[in-house]
């Protein structure tokens, strides 16, 4: 199994920390965030990771070299334009010839990411969303699930007069890579707006795995504080 990190938002919400460095480079416990991410990946035995970038790219590469130093091997895609999380990720396709794990960098998690994997195995599943529960699900896409885990219900960003669950996406997932194809080349296409729903429509079974732990989009000051007292 390989894995993309997601690296490339400018992190405009939690200016002015990212006007010098890219928001998956802030420190969490000394560490930037995203190498919590890259070591929790070769941890579970993902060594091959593709890392895209977009917002000051040299500072991640300077950082994480070829990832020999971090015990991984790192390939970097840096797209030409704003392609979206889906249309960034087809970029990566070249790399991506069997399953592999999307993490956005921005996150702190101590998630098993074992349990993950071992579901969409399980299930055969071409496309696998971690989920958890949050107290406020307003920023993030909501979903519901039958007792299986098949996903029958997704929203991107939802008001309160639309939240049906406190079960969110993670931002964590797992695909097939023929998934890619469904995927324009040269086109803005997110993954929970467009890609999921689409795919959704073409009846192809999403999975969901809902997981217990401590989980943080680090997105604005309060979340960064939040997770230094986490």
């Amino acid at each position: 199994m390989k894995a993309v990190v997601m690296a490339g938002g400018f992190g405009t919400r939690i200016q002015p920390l990212t006007n010098s460095v890219p928001k998956p480079m802030l420190p969490v416990a000394n560490i930037p965030m995203m190498q919590h991410i890259i070591e929790k990946l070769r941890d579970v035995n993902i060594k091959d990771i593709v890392i895209l970038l977009y917002f000051k790219p040299e500072i991640i590469k300077d950082h994480f070299g070829n990832g020999s130093a971090f015990g991984v091997n790192i390939e970097y895609v840096l797209p030409d334009d704003d392609y979206g999380t889906a249309g960034a990720v087809k970029k990566a396709e070249p790399f991506l010839n069997e399953t592999f794990m999307i993490v956005s960098g921005d996150l702190v998690t101590d998630f098993d990411f074992q349990k993950i994997i071992d579901f969409h195995k399980q299930k055969s599943s071409k496309l696998t969303i971690t989920l958890t529960s949050v107290v406020d699900p307003l920023q993030f896409g909501v979903v519901i699930t039958d007792e299986e885990g098949k996903i029958q219900k997704f929203l991107e960003k939802p008001s309160w007069g639309e939240v049906f669950s406190d079960t969110i996406n993670t931002g964590i997932y797992i695909l097939e890579p023929e998934i890619l194809t469904r995927i324009s080349e040269g086109e803005k296409y997110e993954l929970g707006k467009n890609l999921f729903p689409s795919l959704m429509d073409e009846k192809i079974t999403l999975w969901g795995c809902t997981v217990e732990g401590n989980w943080r989009n680090v997105g604005n000051p309060k979340s960064y504080r939040e997770v230094h007292r986490d």
